[in-house]
């Protein structure tokens, strides 16, 4: 069902689009799918309270209550925030939109109705896009998309029922993040990582507890898999802390709209900001960093960053913040933390501007756990090949290692396209990461194997110039013996060059015919 709803709400909605750019229309919808959502939760609450407060057998019973008494108690703000629903006041719920979608000014009542709900809750101050009232979208089109999410009924009764709305949301929201990525191209994948690249990131670091930070946020998806991930493995919502920031303002209030329709707490800082000028998380020590920064950015330095605590290992390249963001994100690991970062290809090995002096420091100072190649057309914005890097703070296991795993034939085309991880492929990293730390549950042992990973001394890097590459560490995948013998095996393929020879020499032949009849003979 879930599927059918996903493809008809982006069919429907595609459709409406006209003339839009999905750059812009992405807010105007997945603005209207929150609204939504909060709306119904909250009248789910709203009906429960009154359930309860006429139930005799209940907590919440109300003795002698009147209607009076009951509209009274149903108004009290702190029923709805015990359990982390936001409080929706009347001219601001969606029947009440729904009930004028067809009136000209429908995009003003809209912005109205999010300026209430900013007000009745601070947490999202600042987080709702009003622009309702000046998009340009042709007439009607609007109150046809507000009757359309109006489809999508997340109002049902229940803890059961309450997180499978949660998570119907979820879904919808983040396949719409997925679409609008795909129909942006480049500057969509600025806010959205495809998600089989993070549930990889997320399945290695294992974050079950404790802090989690994203310095480059885009719209929150490493937090949303975190949270996925530890409910999948028993754990619960709320186990961890979620810390980012962002800097692009539309894209930290889609981080905030994600983590909110999923009731999981944040602190995205108190606004958007560049990360290197001004750290919204100065103090922070994490327990988990998990990051996908933009590759290769050009003009991040400022004057300010000359002698920044946090260039330990050498000052970056004023032309190139890869190096930036690796220092950034060990300068706020806690002792015993790990950090996971996808960057471009050209990290592992560039010498260009000291970032061979800042690796071969990190290296040497034993940050570096594991590498992980990953296969081309995995990005909706970008064929630059990416890589997987994770750091530690202070090594416990395999001192002296690294951990390379060359994970380029590992990915699945599902499109002409786009590539992606299988969940089984992502278990298989996942797993051999575990074995190779002695912590994989099944007490499998780690092993080598060729082509695919292989465990190297610090000595060996240094041997290899301190170029993290997997390619150049695990060696060539073997190849299965298919018994024929050399001298048969030589004869066919001698056989198969002499008719390939044979043909090409009729080729030439035919275009010498051509070209002469054309009058250019040579």
């Amino acid at each position: 069902m879930i599927e059918d709803i996903k493809k008809t709400l982006w069919a429907t909605a595609d459709k409406l689009r006209a003339n839009m750019d999905a750059a812009e229309y992405k807010h105007i919808v997945l603005g209207l799918i929150f609204v939504k959502y909060i709306s119904d939760t909250f009248q789910t609450r709203r009906d429960e309270l009154t359930r309860r407060f006429a139930d005799a057998a209940d907590d919440y019973f109300l003795h002698d209550a009147d209607a009076a008494l009951l509209a009274e108690e149903l108004e009290d703000r702190d029923y709805y925030k015990e359990v982390n629903v936001f409080w929706v006041p009347e001219a601001a719920r969606w029947e009440s939109l729904r009930a004028q979608a067809k009136q000209a000014d429908i995009g003003k009542r809209i912005d109205d109705a999010l300026s209430l709900i900013e007000t009745e809750n601070p947490k999202l101050k600042g987080i709702l896009d009003k622009r309702y009232a000046r998009v340009q979208l042709p007439d009607g089109k609007l109150g046809e998309l507000v009757d359309l999410v109006s489809k999508i009924g997340f109002g049902e009764s229940g803890d059961t029922a309450k997180n499978h709305a949660r998570d119907l949301l979820g879904q919808v929201y983040e396949y719409f993040l997925g679409q609008f990525a795909s129909a942006e191209g480049k500057r969509g994948g600025q806010f959205y990582t495809p998600a089989s690249i993070v549930k990889t990131l997320v399945a290695v670091l294992a974050p079950h507890h404790g802090q989690v930070y994203d310095p480059c946020c885009g719209s929150g998806g490493m937090f949303v898999q975190s949270e996925k991930f530890i409910e999948a493995h028993g754990g619960k919502l709320g186990d961890v802390s979620i810390y980012g920031q962002e800097a692009n303002p539309t894209t930290w209030r889609l981080a905030a709209m994600n983590l909110a329709i999923r009731g999981i707490d944040f602190n995205l800082g108190k606004e958007p900001a560049d990360t290197f000028v001004r750290d919204q998380h100065p103090d922070l020590r994490a327990d988990f960093v998990l990051a996908n920064p933009p590759f290769n950015i050009s003009d991040w330095w400022h004057g300010s960053l000359e002698g920044d605590p946090r260039w330990v290992y050498g000052t970056p390249p004023q032309g190139n913040a890869n190096y930036a963001w690796l220092q950034h994100m060990l300068h706020h690991l806690k002792p015993a933390g790990r950090a996971g970062i996808v960057l471009a290809n050209g990290s592992m090995s560039s010498s260009q501007n000291s970032e061979g002096d800042i690796r071969r420091a990190m290296v040497e100072a034993d940050k570096v756990e594991v590498m992980i190649a990953l296969p081309g057309q995995l990005f909706f914005n970008t064929q630059i090949p990416a890589c997987l890097w994770f750091l530690v703070k202070e090594k416990r296991a395999r001192q002296g290692e690294v951990l390379f795993i060359d994970a380029r034939k590992l990915g699945s085309m599902i499109s002409r396209v786009q590539c992606e991880f299988t969940d089984e492929v992502i278990e298989k990293i996942a797993n051999t990461v575990a074995a190779w730390r002695g912590e994989d549950a099944s007490g499998e042992e780690y092993a080598d194997v060729a082509g695919y990973c292989r465990s190297v001394t610090l000595a060996e890097i240094a041997e290899h110039g301190h170029v993290l590459t997997p390619g150049r560490y695990v060696g060539a995948e073997a190849v299965e013996d298919d018994d024929e013998g050399f001298a048969d095996k030589m004869q066919k393929l001698t056989e198969m060059l002499g008719e390939q020879m044979a043909k090409g020499a009729e080729l030439d032949q035919l275009i010498r015919q051509k070209l002469g009849g054309l009058g250019y003979e040579f």
